[in-house]
Formats: structure tokens, C-alpha cells, sequence
């Protein structure tokens, strides 16, 4: 019995010992190569954005107040009936004039604004210039709708995985590998910039005259949009 506890002892300890040791291999990484691939593609910019806006100045706040909603609500009512544009109000500030020697207040000056949004540019070209009759241009922006850009994004993310396994299978062949296993991959998305702003009205050449509505002539362009894949791979050597 003296001599059995201890032999049972150092068997336990040794299967233990054993049992470690995969643990402790799968612990240990070998051939390891990071890798970036990228893959991009044009993108419409299919979202025309337009900032109207009026403003006006009175000694009498509640009087001007009066006098910036109802030509808001004239525009919005005249916006409204164009479906394919969807209508948001822009901001709205009143702020007083002050005297320049006695500093007191001697009237007051409030601007309103009018966002216009829509992918029919036909519609809200002329909707615009109709509504410029009455308000003044704020700005004209272009940028990539949110359905177009989750089409495109989910185009580029094929490619750009596609893109990371080429390249992965490159350098396995370079380095003599039998095959690869991805460790680690990230998605990331570049090139979706600020929308683009048009600095200044284009009428149609030939435009009627200034006391009818011009309609803006409007170019968009595109944007480049990337996907890059990054990721660690371990190439399976020989």
C-alpha cells in the first residue's frame, strides 16, 4: 500500500502533463502573413439636395415673425405638391439689431429655411426655380442616396473579399504553402465624401427671362467608393 499512493500520484501528474500539451500547441502560430486587398467602383451621385430660404428684417419682432411664416407656408404648400420631392424644414433663427453708439435694440432680423430632397432632378430643378420667385438659393448639393449606397457596398464587399483571397493564394504559392486558413478579416469602407456643393446657380442656356422661373441646370457626377479588406492568414507549408 506504502508503494502504490505515490506510483498513482505520478501517473495522474503525467496524463495531466499530457493533456496540456495540445492546448499549449494550439497556443503557437506559424507563417502568419498580414495582407490588404482593396476594390472600389463609381458611384452615382443620385441624391440632389437644395436649400432655399427667406429672410427679412422689422422693428416689430411679432410682425416679422408673422411675415417669415407666411412665406414659409406658401412654400412648403407649393412644395408639397410635387411627390416626387420630400420636404424638411431648415432652421429658423431671429436675432436683434443693435444701434452701433447706444447698443439698444432698433429692430430685428429672423431667416428661415426650406431642405428639399429628391432623386427625379428633373422635379426638383423645377420645383426650385418656381419656389425661387419668392426665396432665395441657400445651396445645391449632390450626394449618394442610402439605397445606391448599400448596393454598392454590398457589390464591393464580394469583390474586396474576393479581391483578399487572390491575393492570399499569391502568397501562399510564393512561399511554397500547400494552402491557407484566414485567422482574422475587416471590412472597411472608404469614399463616401461630403456631398458635393454646387457654388453657384447654372440656368439652361436659353432660359427665359429673370421675371419667369429659370430652372437649374444640374450635373452630379460620381464618387469613387472603396472597400478594403485587411485581415492575417497562415499559410500551411509543406
Amino acid at each position: 500500500m506504502s508503494t502504490f499512493k505515490p506510483t498513482a500520484a505520478l501517473l495522474t501528474l503525467s496524463l495531466g502533463a499530457i493533456a496540456s500539451a495540445p492546448a499549449l500547441a494550439d497556443d503557437i502560430h506559424y507563417n502568419q502573413i498580414s495582407l490588404r486587398a482593396e476594390a472600389s467602383q463609381e458611384v452615382p451621385r443620385d441624391l440632389m439636395i437644395v436649400t432655399l430660404y427667406t429672410e427679412a428684417q422689422n422693428t416689430d419682432a411679432a410682425k416679422l415673425a408673422a411675415e417669415i411664416t407666411t412665406s414659409m407656408n406658401k412654400a412648403i404648400g407649393q412644395a408639397k405638391s410635387v411627390k416626387e420631392v420630400t420636404l424638411r424644414q431648415g432652421n429658423r433663427n431671429s436675432y436683434p439689431i443693435y444701434d452701433n453708439k447706444t447698443q439698444k435694440i432698433t429692430g430685428w432680423r429672423e431667416r428661415a429655411e426650406l431642405r428639399l430632397e429628391s432623386t427625379d432632378f428633373a422635379a426638383l430643378s423645377k420645383l426650385t426655380g418656381d419656389l425661387m420667385q419668392t426665396l432665395k438659393m441657400g445651396s445645391m448639393q449632390f450626394t449618394v442616396a442610402n439605397a445606391t449606397r448599400k448596393t454598392s457596398e454590398d457589390a464591393l464587399l464580394k469583390d474586396a473579399v474576393n479581391a483578399f483571397k487572390a491575393r492570399a493564394q499569391l502568397a501562399t504559392d510564393a512561399l511554397g504553402g500547400k494552402g491557407y486558413k484566414i485567422v482574422n478579416l475587416n471590412l472597411n469602407t472608404n469614399g463616401y465624401p461630403q456631398p458635393y456643393m454646387r457654388s453657384a446657380m447654372m440656368m439652361k442656356a436659353g432660359a427665359p427671362a429673370m421675371d419667369s422661373a429659370p430652372t437649374p441646370e444640374v450635373e452630379a457626377g460620381t464618387s469613387e467608393v472603396s472597400m478594403s479588406a485587411d485581415g492575417v492568414i497562415e499559410v500551411q507549408m509543406q
